[in-house]
């Protein structure tokens, strides 16, 4: 469907790009998100894609390093019932160099039960996430794009109202390319065009 076509998207002011649907809204302003992330939206389907830069966790192992981010955002967001279902080995993303020193990618995939702003756990709704961290070492950075698929909407949470509430209509049946194409897209295309981005560390 058109709205589901892939387009290349400027993150950070240009300074890096990735590709994903069209489908999915810049709400970065709208949501006051902070500088050093980037949000983007469907809301028909309540979906949401995430990049975000950090210092680089050095007291954070490359093996597991994406599951150990996945189990602090899942802290960070009151989460209960969190599951990690996927989890990849170290590999290097000969896209994305840096003085000729490819980045180091780990991904993980979880499900957790998380609430809108202050909600609360009685509107909670399952999701399934999908996080990729990116590890820039040259620059000092962790690069984390992260992907939320609604499992389950419940009947008391904000989305309901939008999405309607109950098990999520499969993407697929929607006419819309499903999460895990849309992060495995983000990921693979991530680039960076300007390393100054990242400071004094990049000179």
């Amino acid at each position: 469907m058109p709205e589901d076509f892939c387009t290349h998207r400027p993150l950070f002011g240009g300074a890096i790009t990735s590709t994903f649907p069209r489908r999915f809204e810049d709400v970065s302003i709208v949501r006051q998100v902070p500088d050093h992330q980037e949000a983007f939206v469907d809301p028909a389907r309540d979906e949401s894609l995430i990049i975000e830069l950090l210092d680089l966790k050095t007291d954070v192992a490359d093996q597991g390093s994406a599951t150990w981010f996945l189990q602090d955002l899942a802290t960070e967001q009151d989460a209960e019932g969190t599951m990690v279902l996927e989890q990849s080995g170290v590999f290097e993303a000969d896209g994305v160099r840096f003085r000729g020193i490819p980045a180091i990618i780990t991904t993980a995939v979880g499900q957790m039960a998380i609430s809108k702003g202050r909600q609360g756990r009685d509107a909670q709704n399952v999701v399934k996430v999908y996080l990729a961290n990116l590890r820039l070492k040259g620059v000092a950075t962790d690069v984390l794009i992260t992907a939320y698929e609604p499992i389950l909407i419940n009947a008391a949470s904000e989305t309901a109202a939008a999405v309607g509430a109950g098990v999520a209509v499969p993407a697929e049946q929607s006419g819309c390319m499903p999460m895990r194409q849309v992060f495995t897209s983000a990921v693979t295309s991530f680039k960076v065009n300007d390393w100054n981005l990242f400071g004094s560390s990049a000179d």
